[in-house]
């Protein structure tokens, strides 16, 4: 077994230019969005937090929610009151999802569509 002895002006150097390299390296940011709702989920109207295609459940109209509504990360400042629950099924993450492809989505969830 070898043993080597370091004296401190020795490791010292080490020592800084590896925190150094660290200070210089950004920290990796995961530019994909964190997607809470999956395509075919259904939740209410008031918890809306990401973009993509909906589908109203009590209409059957679509409804196109783009990145943008979420200025700073917050929930749209959207407002609707009824005599009971608004809820809305997720068919795409593309709010720009074409109609003809939009209608297929829905009836592959079993969704009525009046669009």
């Amino acid at each position: 077994m070898t043993t080597t002895t370091c004296s401190r002006e020795t490791v010292a150097p080490i020592q800084e230019s590896a925190a150094s390299s660290r200070e210089n390296v950004a920290p990796k940011q995961n530019s994909a969005p964190t997607r809470t709702a999956e395509p075919g989920t259904t939740l209410p109207l008031d918890v809306l937090s990401e973009p993509g295609a909906y589908v109203c459940n009590w209409s059957g109209h679509l409804l196109r929610v783009r990145p943008d509504a979420f200025p700073g990360g917050r929930p749209p400042g959207l407002n609707i009151v009824g005599d009971r629950p608004l809820t809305i099924t997720k068919i795409s993450d593309d709010p720009d999802v074409v109609i003809s492809k939009a209608k297929r989505l829905a009836a592959f969830f079993n969704l009525e569509v009046k669009f």
